[in-house]
């Protein structure tokens, strides 16, 4: 395809000059694609592709209004492009572009919910470096971690959509690979001098300024390293949001409980196992009424905390809120209609707030006094609600909160362009333009009375259009009675429309007191719109105030609806040891241990328990009682209560309360599961495969201050292949982990474990059998079960018949080790053999009353066998002095051996 010049070809040359997916290009009121760009687009977004004439050749062509390009941006970067977008500006010869932003999943500032969109960055060196930003809401977070696997895994918790890996994590080493695995985000390959130790350094003191590593105490090359690349990639997607990043948030990758993208699934905290969002632990929580709010349950419940105060600090507010039912209502009825504070600073501070923006930052800042009030009514004056409505630069909130109110109408237009914005008495010379630009409408608006009275015409109007600009017009019948001073412009079927000299001049004046006013309410509004920029970072702080208090109120609302409690949190210096007493839950029945390191009485799980009668189960770890090996029938509900024991300790965590009678949390450092798997056979890996990766995940994650989470090890193999990998499992997390451990299996093998390890002890899911009838009872007992009611299982799930009966009387011979039938196989006779376990095959063949045939044992044991059991069946075993048994025995081992 030949280049073309003109409009193509402008559009081809910014393509190759823009580091992009795709381009689009303003060209008047659309901004179009051209050649595989237009296709590209047209596929994703089903919009109509055209052909576009250029110096003899054809292009694919496709576009959008500019005021509709926002909905097409955001749709192409979700799905993972990056897009550039060129701006048209007029010059002296006419028109001309260039590119004024690139768009990418990281600095998407339009966003299409509530969730966080963050952009990270990760080093590797001595130590791992990690940055994240939300450009949409000003956070800036940088930590370390010890190795890449480490820190990919730190990443994957803040599910970033971009990651910018650094210049030692591109090789052929897998670390790539493994970002884009496992934090699901798009990986671009950033300029490699931006991670440059000294030009980084640079860019964090010229955003932050010169003290700010120091005062952070941010010391980590690779994380200053990654913190400015993030910045600099900030910077040149020309956004103009980096004026909104205000400030490092230094964390410890320990001060938060390690939850690996695995156990967020499994658990399904926010995303269902098939995908979806309903039926998860947030949705099932969620009761808040601003997206701020619904976006702080999310992050604390995919980032719980180790930190004691913090967490007690938030037990405290549910606690007020949840003791405080009107005060409760009160607050989420003033905070039901307010807006992302957030992330309308980091629109101020982008330059694209639109008067209703400003708007809603006004209306969300008026909220602060009635909440205070509220407090105050309620008695919760001295709760953490209330300390945090205090936590903000109250000064400069009200001196905003005040311009605003002076500034703005009261319900402004959406568009800078419609005018109408600015306030009256704000700006005196805006007054003055308004003033005379009212009067000139006014001198329109009286116009026709006014020349019906001075000519006689009673069919005689004025209006206003684009092309003939405003016009008297008469009706037919009377065109001929206009006066002298009407000059016609423009004859229609009806009538005719005619224009005079002072019309023409007023008109003049209109326009030209319009553009006045446009232009004078334009510099007002971008200065009103700075300001709101210059105050972004007390704006960021009060929305995260106000998102708190929203996620608190939620938490309140459903532990009062649900019946939960307040958990007691234990941190590592009061864990029972098995030698002094830990301290006990308060309602505790007396049947765990004074050691006990998590006591949960009663526990429910918080999703099951919307959904069904549910039956609450205790729960019992401690110094001496480390890992619990959970059995029972398939469908007895096994993995619902090792789920619902890893989600009530999640939930202390974040300072929820817990659906349980009562509860005494200990802090831990990580919670790992391992539940079920699919196959990746895309990814070369089977179920098999990901069952031992994610064991190995684990083994090597957990310690002692771990909560782990297993339903079942090693069921994708060979039965005994398993059992091994199981019982070394088990020996090694209580030996060498010593992890608080919950550990569903089918392999009854394993419960002989709770006799031998010390810290192992077994419970068992109750089931009861009558006449042929199996219940579950869904109830938790002490000790381990030998069934596991598998066909039972099968029947209920509605395998035919013929299949659960012939499956009965195979395992009813399988236990008995009699011979069992193998039917079919192309002929009419049936054929009988013994399965045997160790090897999982079938043997010989067997005898009708299932005994084995003579001459199995004589291929076995050689053909004077059948004689040494005749002598043995002949032996008078009590009668037989014990040395003459001995020669006899040790006779017949003689002849065997022979054989």
């Amino acid at each position: 395809m030949t280049e073309a010049d003109g409009i193509v070809g402008e559009f081809l040359a910014l393509a190759e000059e823009a580091d992009a997916d795709v381009l689009t290009m303003q060209v008047g009121d659309f901004y179009e694609f051209f050649d595989d760009h237009a296709e590209r687009v047209a596929e994703e977004l089903d919009l109509t592709v055209s052909q576009k004439s250029s110096h003899g050749s054809s292009f694919p062509m496709a576009g959008v209004p500019v005021a509709e390009l926002t909905p097409y941006l955001r749709a192409l970067v979700e799905r993972g492009y990056r897009v550039a977008v060129a701006e048209q500006y007029e010059t002296e010869d006419g028109h001309a572009r260039e590119i004024d932003r690139i768009v990418t999943p990281g600095t998407l500032l339009a966003t299409p919910d509530e969730r966080s969109r963050y952009l990270g960055a990760i080093v590797d060196g001595e130590e791992c470096g990690i940055a994240l930003a939300d450009v949409t809401t000003g956070r800036f977070h940088v930590t370390s971690a010890e190795d890449p696997a480490t820190a990919i895994g730190e990443l994957s918790r803040f599910d970033p959509v971009e990651v910018l890996p650094g210049p030692d994590l591109r090789g052929e080493d897998g670390a790539l690979e493994r970002i884009r695995a496992e934090t699901d985000g798009r990986a671009t390959l950033f300029d490699t001098e931006a991670f440059a130790p000294g030009r980084a350094k640079a860019r964090l003191r010229e955003q932050f300024g010169d003290g700010a590593l120091d005062s952070v105490g941010l010391t980590s090359a690779a994380t200053i390293q990654a913190a400015g690349a993030v910045l600099a990639y900030v910077e040149a997607s020309g956004q103009g949001v980096l004026a909104s990043i205000t400030r490092i948030e230094p964390y410890g990758a320990s001060e938060h409980v390690d939850l690996d993208a695995t156990t967020q699934r499994n658990l399904e905290l926010t995303d269902t196992m098939d995908g979806e969002s309903t039926g998860t632990v947030l949705a099932t929580l969620d009761h808040t009424v601003t997206a701020a709010g619904r976006r702080c349950l999310r992050e604390w419940l995919c980032r719980p905390r180790q930190d004691r105060a913090e967490l007690e600090r938030r037990q405290d507010g549910v606690s007020a809120l949840a003791n405080a039912a009107m005060a409760r209502e009160a607050i989420s009825d003033e905070l039901d209609g307010t807006y992302d504070l957030a992330r309308l600073a980091s629109l101020a501070v982008s330059g694209t707030a639109d008067p209703r923006d400003l708007d809603a930052v006004r209306e969300t800042l008026r909220v602060l006094d009635p909440l205070a009030e509220i407090c105050e009514r309620h008695a919760i004056d001295d709760s953490p609600i209330a300390r945090l409505l205090d936590a903000g630069d109250s000064e400069t909130v009200a001196t905003l909160r005040a311009e605003l109110d002076r500034a703005l109408v009261s319900d402004p237009p959406g568009t800078i362009t419609e005018g109408g914005i600015i306030a009256r008495g704000y700006d005196e010379s805006l007054d003055a333009i308004v003033a005379d630009h009212e009067a000139a409408l006014e001198w329109i608006e009286t116009l026709p009375e006014r020349e019906q009275e001075r000519t006689g015409i009673t069919h005689l109007s004025v209006d206003r259009n684009t092309t003939d600009g405003y016009y008297i017009q008469v009706g037919n019948s009377e065109a001929s009675d206009v006066p002298d001073d009407y000059r016609q412009i423009k004859s229609l079927k009806n009538s005719e429309r005619f224009t005079t000299d002072a019309l023409d001049e007023r008109e003049r004046e209109i326009l030209r007191l319009e553009e006045q006013r446009h232009e004078r309410e334009r510099e007002l509004f971008e200065a009103v719109r700075e300001q709101v920029a210059a105050a972004s970072e007390v704006l960021q702080s009060v929305g995260r105030a106000l998102a708190e208090i929203d996620c608190l109120a939620s938490l309140a609302t459903h532990a009062v609806r649900n019946d939960w409690v307040r958990p007691e949190l234990v941190d590592g210096s009061e864990r029972g040891d098995g030698s002094e007493s830990g301290g006990r839950s308060e309602g505790s029945d007396g049947d765990g241990e004074s050691g006990d390191d998590l006591s949960i009485d009663a526990g429910r799980h918080p999703v099951v328990e919307q959904t069904t009668e549910f039956v609450p189960n205790d729960c019992r770890l401690g110094a001496d009682r480390r890992m619990l090996i959970v059995t029972g029938p398939n469908m007895s509900g096994k993995s619902t209560y090792m789920r619902q024991t890893a989600l009530i300790v999640l939930l202390a965590q974040i300072g929820s309360f817990v659906p349980a009678d009562a509860a005494r949390v200990p802090l831990v450092d990580g919670i790992y599961t391992r539940v079920g798997a699919l196959d990746e056979l895309a990814e070369g890996r089977s179920t098999f495969m990901v069952e031992m990766q994610e064991l190995a995940r684990i083994l090597h994650a957990a310690s002692a201050d771990s909560l782990v989470i297993l339903d079942e090890v090693g069921r994708g193999t060979a039965t005994y292949d398993g059992i091994s990998i199981a019982w070394a499992a088990t020996e090694y997390l209580h030996n060498e982990t010593r992890a608080k451990t919950l550990f569903a299996t089918h392999y009854h093998e394993l419960t002989g474990l709770g006799d031998r390890l010390p810290g192992v002890a077994n419970v068992h899911v109750a089931a009861e059998e009558r006449d042929g009838s199996v219940t579950f009872l869904r109830q938790v007992r002490e000790g381990a079960t030998s069934r596991s009611y598998g066909v039972h299982v099968a029947d209920l799930a509605g395998v035919p018949d013929p299949v659960v009966d012939r499956s009965r009387d195979v395992l009813e011979k399988l236990r008995a080790e009699k011979a069992v039938e193998v039917r079919g196989g192309g002929s009419s006779d049936t054929t009988q053999a013994v399965f045997d376990l160790s090897s999982g095959t079938f043997g010989g063949s067997a005898s009708a009353d299932g005994g084995r045939e003579p001459d199995r044992i004589a291929d076995r044991f050689g053909a004077d066998a059948e004689r040494v059991l005749e002598a043995l069946e002949s032996v008078d075993v009590d009668s037989t002095p014990p040395v003459e048994l001995l020669a006899q025995v040790q006779a017949w081992q003689e002849r065997i051996d022979g054989e």
